[in-house]
């Protein structure tokens, strides 16, 4: 008879794992799913249970979770282990606690040299993790560590998840895996869409879920495959009406999270809305009905609106017709708030503003547009522009929180703002400051378009990094309740891309002009936070980290100018005789640093070797370049003129000793070399790009 071989090792299969749910949260959905495909795909990773080759993706829908993950192992390779124990000189004692321990006599234990000298060694073989002992436990692990901010408890059980759970599927190819996870069994059926499936569907493997469910069960189970259906569909519907659908991602994730199959129709709403300013139609129908508003080729809005629904149906009129009486009455409160708004001017509303509370330390609403109102003065006499002008935005700038349209939607603020100031016959420039003065409200949002827009909002968000700096509010960690580090991205982004030729320093010392005395003076803070949010800002745009230290290091640093001072850096560095240049001005950095002052001018007279008055020469040939390019502002220009030096400078350090025991000599020399190093770093500090 012949002998049976070893054992085959157990071929990898497909793992699926479903969890049926009531409606998740939608906006979540898809952060809960790629969470949970990530923790339960290392953790079959930590088990030894993935083969090589392996690949994972993860499913989410309105009412299930759900993990695939392919060439996944029934049982792990067993592992060799190999215990340390105690020393061969140890008493009988130890040895023979450390053997009983493991469960082997002592005369089989082996031993083994290590650093600490000859130890007792045990060796064994661990059996590997076998799927269907641990699944359970590692999807019950998975599900716990879930971004899920509160829980909720079903039925009389103890199982707690974001929303309650009916069903669990867990498959190895074709087998199912037993096992228990919140209080559910595992099995191999799951549930289609709720209307239109054809029941209870049961899975032949893991690797035909996504198909049956599609075909059966009337469900796209992928989000992005469902994100791109729906994608498509409006875009031809849209192309279809000759309109067109703005930005959309926003809302197409949370439509995406809101249905199963979905279907695109085309609803309506009355013309005469259109008298309602644009914005509140399409933030009410995007906000509350999750509708895609329509816009023709110029940006208006037209009467029609796009509905991503959960019913895919030969006639739509009865889906239609009840989205359409859904929406009028939203319409019609827009068409409420907006005409009681216009009763009353914007000026007429300050004095109210003097009981709404901003912070309990900077005082009211009143007191921050006053206060903003005297920096926005001294911001718009700095670039130049009709500080009357901005002075009347800043003071109208928030009278719009306590309109009725503001009040149902607050991210109209500013937007109403413009609206009521047109009404009130207030210029225009006034009336577009009011809305820009809250931009960038977001990464890559606009900027204001005009500087009395620039004028105000710079007033706003330094109003705000000067008030809450000053009263010890700054932000901490990933904590930033007043949203300090947007305001300080926001002044960056309007100074530099609207390359505004004022003072970082001048600005924040106006801030603290414009507040009361007895709020804390943290101009150098203020100017620090906003510099670091700065380095953050260049590094996403490309800039090295030498670069960067290079510019920002010195002392006096001009918004505006700190790109072009970059890009001259970098042309700088590409030369050959850069970094000679960037070593020597280090060097003479360390030089200035011991001396005992240095003097401001040097007497050529006083040179006593031929390489100094070589230096000193080609220092000056090249200062008039030099100045002609920087007062240009063509840094690199400038720069590039520093070139010249290289040979000049190797001589100097080569044969001159700058620390001369003669006083005059040394104290020349130095003179000197502070000339040289002052106007090497006026653009930016080249020691940053020694190696």
């Amino acid at each position: 008879m012949a002998k049976k071989g070893p054992a085959a090792a157990p071929k990898p299969d497909t793992l699926l794992v479903e969890l049926l749910t009531e409606e998740l949260p939608p906006k979540s959905l898809e952060a809960l799913a790629r969470a949970f495909r990530d923790h339960l795909v290392n953790d079959l990773e930590s088990a030894g249970l993935r083969a090589s080759g392996s690949t994972a993706r993860h499913f989410a829908t309105p009412r299930r979770l759900a993990v695939e993950v392919t060439r996944v192992l029934s049982a792990a390779p067993d592992l060799r282990e190999k215990l340390q124990g105690p020393s061969v000189k140890a008493p009988a004692e130890a040895v023979a606690g450390f053997a009983r321990k493991h469960g082997v006599a002592v005369d089989s234990l082996a031993q083994l040299e290590t650093t600490r000298g000859l130890v007792y060694l045990v060796e064994r073989t661990v059996p590997g993790a076998r799927l269907a002992d641990a699944l359970a436990s590692l999807v019950e692990s998975a599900l716990a560590r879930l971004p899920i901010p509160k829980m909720m408890r079903w039925g009389s059980g103890d199982a707690q998840f974001v929303r309650p759970a009916h069903g669990l599927v867990m498959l190895h190819g074709a087998k199912v895996v037993p096992g228990t996870v919140l209080g559910l069994a595992a099995g191999k059926r799951t549930r289609g869409h709720r209307f239109q499936s054809k029941g209870w569907i049961t899975l032949r493997g893991a690797d035909s879920y996504e198909a049956q469910l599609a075909r059966d069960g009337r469900v796209i189970a992928g989000f992005e495959a469902r994100r791109a259906e729906i994608d498509r569909q409006l875009a031809a519907a849209a192309k279809a009406l000759r309109a067109t659908l703005g930005d959309v991602a926003d809302l197409l994730d949370e439509v995406t999270a809101l249905v199963e199959h979905p279907a695109v129709y085309v609803g309506a709403f009355a013309r005469s809305f259109l008298d309602i300013p644009h914005e509140c139609l399409a933030l009410t129908m995007r906000q509350n009905q999750k509708y895609f508003p329509l816009y023709d080729a110029k940006g208006a809005l037209l009467p029609k609106f796009l509905i991503v629904s959960n019913m895919a149906v030969k006639d739509p009129r009865h889906i239609v017709g009840g989205n359409e009486r859904v929406v009028r009455p939203r319409l019609e409160d827009a068409r409420f708030f907006y005409d009681q708004d216009r009763k009353t001017r914007l000026e007429e509303r300050l004095p109210q503003l003097g009981r709404v509370v901003f912070h309990h330390k900077l005082g009211s609403q009143l007191d921050r547009v006053q206060r903003m109102k005297i920096l926005a003065g001294m911001v718009a006499r700095e670039l130049q522009v009709d500080d009357k002008l901005a002075e009347r935005a800043a003071e109208l700038s928030k009278a719009d929180l306590l309109t009725g349209m503001v009040g149902e939607f607050p991210e109209l603020q500013g937007v109403m703002g413009r609206y009521y100031a047109e009404q009130d016959g207030e210029p225009a420039e006034v009336a577009r400051a009011i809305e820009a003065h809250y931009r960038p409200r977001f990464a890559g949002d606009a900027l204001p378009a005009d500087l009395i827009g620039c004028a105000v909002a710079l007033a706003d968000k330094l109003y705000q990094l000067a008030g809450f700096f000053g009263i010890g509010l700054q932000p901490t960690g990933e904590k930033d309740p007043f949203g300090l580090r947007r305001a300080a991205l926001g002044v960056i982004r309007i100074l530099v891309e609207r390359a505004l030729p004022v003072s970082l320093h001048d600005l924040v010392n106006a801030a603290y002009r414009a507040l009361p005395k007895d709020i804390g003076q943290a101009h150098t803070d203020v100017e620090m936070f906003v510099l670091e949010r700065l380095r953050g800002y260049l590094a996403e745009r490309g800039y090295a980290t030498t670069e960067v230290d290079a510019v920002l290091s010195r002392a006096f640093v001009r918004l505006d100018q700190v790109p072009r001072q970059l890009d001259a850096v970098r042309a700088f560095a590409r030369l050959p005789e850069a970094p000679s240049l960037a070593a020597a001005n280090k060097r003479i950095a360390n030089i200035l640093k011991q001396a005992e002052g240095v003097p401001p001018e040097f007497d050529a007279a006083l040179f006593a070797q031929a390489e100094e008055s070589a230096l000193a020469e080609a220092f000056a040939a090249l200062q008039p370049a030099f100045e002609d390019a920087f007062k240009a502002g063509d840094y690199t220009g400038a720069l590039k003129t520093l070139a010249a030096l290289k040979a000049p400078v190797d001589a100097f350090f080569d044969k001159v000793l700058v620390m001369d025991k003669d006083e005059r000599l040394r104290r020349n020399r130095i003179g000197l070399l502070g000339r040289l190093h002052a106007t090497m770093n006026r653009i930016a500090d080249l020691s940053k790009l020694a190696a």
